[in-house]
């Protein structure tokens, strides 16, 4: 019996029973740090937001900021770094010799005498004005202009008196090739700001030409000769810079004087041609038209500067004020 009991292999001894209280744990770094400690229930419906079995997860909403923008110089002024420029050269130059000479003229000649002047560079622009009329097909203004021209250059000695004006009832009212061209679909092309000419487009540019080509060209003289274009250009230009002056002066008040003057001068050019055509103007070209009202207002309305400067009082001991001099 003992022998049997050698050659037979032992009987395998049972596992250990795991101690009382002890619970294996499996862990692992890829288990996520909020996941429930608990076993989940297959059979409980899913979260809210969750997806149910069987069906894909939702995308994800994205909330994006989309900004549009143009890159580089407007449209309508591609060359504006160099306008820019010419700008504020022209600014420089009207502060500088401009402006106190305008004010020299305005208050060295008596009134009447400059308002002369004025009327008789303005009688000499009427052949300009009638025929443009004539061309845009408004016949009746055509011959009121024509009918101004002729009795201010004759009862009124050459167009120094506006007797058209104030005795005949007949307006002056300002036109050109430019105007015709605009009124006739062509527009105004590139922005531009010329040191001379200052605010204007290549249309206006080309239409001004014109205009001031007209009697040279169709009458010969005097009106081709160098005296007379130096005089109509000096009265023309000192008579344009009192008139416009106080718009002048506001646009260099605001933020950006540049972009306001160009705004403003497209949307009085775009005004002009819509007049023309009787339509009316965009609700943009009002608003920049309104503002530069405004500013207008708020400049006629700003006090004056005082020349006046406040005393200076003296010191209460004037012993402790040290005065140096630079060596």
């Amino acid at each position: 019996m003992s022998a049997v009991l050698a050659l037979s292999p032992p009987a395998p001894l049972p596992p250990p029973a795991p101690a009382a209280g002890v619970v294996p744990i499996a862990w692992s770094l890829d288990a996520p740090q909020d996941a429930p400690a608990g076993p989940q229930d297959d059979s409980a419906p899913p979260a809210e937001g969750e997806p149910a079995e069987g069906e894909a997860p939702p995308e994800e909403e994205i909330n994006e900021i989309v900004v549009e923008g143009d890159y580089g110089p407007p449209k309508t002024d591609p060359a504006e770094q160099i306008n820019a420029e010419s700008y504020r050269l022209t600014q420089a130059v009207d502060s500088a010799v401009i402006e106190p000479v305008a004010y020299a003229y305005r208050d060295g000649l008596p009134e009447p005498i400059r308002d002369g002047l004025g009327n008789v560079v303005r009688n000499l622009g009427e052949p300009s004005n009638a025929l443009n009329f004539l061309l845009q097909g408004k016949v009746g203004k055509a011959f009121e202009t024509l009918g101004r021209f002729t009795i201010n250059s004759t009862i009124g000695v050459g167009g120094l008196f506006d007797v058209a004006g104030k005795k005949a009832d007949l307006p002056y009212r300002r036109n050109g090739f430019a105007n015709t061209l605009g009124y006739y679909g062509v527009g105004p092309g590139p922005y531009l700001y010329l040191p001379v000419t200052g605010a204007t487009s290549v249309r206006d540019l080309a239409g001004s030409t014109l205009d001031q080509l007209l009697l040279p060209v169709a009458f010969g003289k005097p009106f081709n000769r160098t005296e007379y274009a130096a005089t109509y250009f000096v009265v023309n230009g000192l008579d344009q810079r009192l008139k416009f002056d106080e718009e002048i002066a506001s646009i260099r008040e605001s933020d950006d004087p540049y972009g306001l003057r160009r705004e403003t001068y497209l949307a009085q050019r775009r005004r002009d041609i819509a007049q023309l055509k009787g339509e009316p103007i965009s609700e943009e070209d009002a608003e920049w038209l309104a503002e530069l009202e405004e500013l207008k207002k708020q400049q006629a309305t700003a006090p004056a500067p005082s020349s006046e400067t406040a005393p200076v009082e003296a010191p209460a001991n004037p012993e402790t004020v040290g005065i140096t001099q630079p060596r």
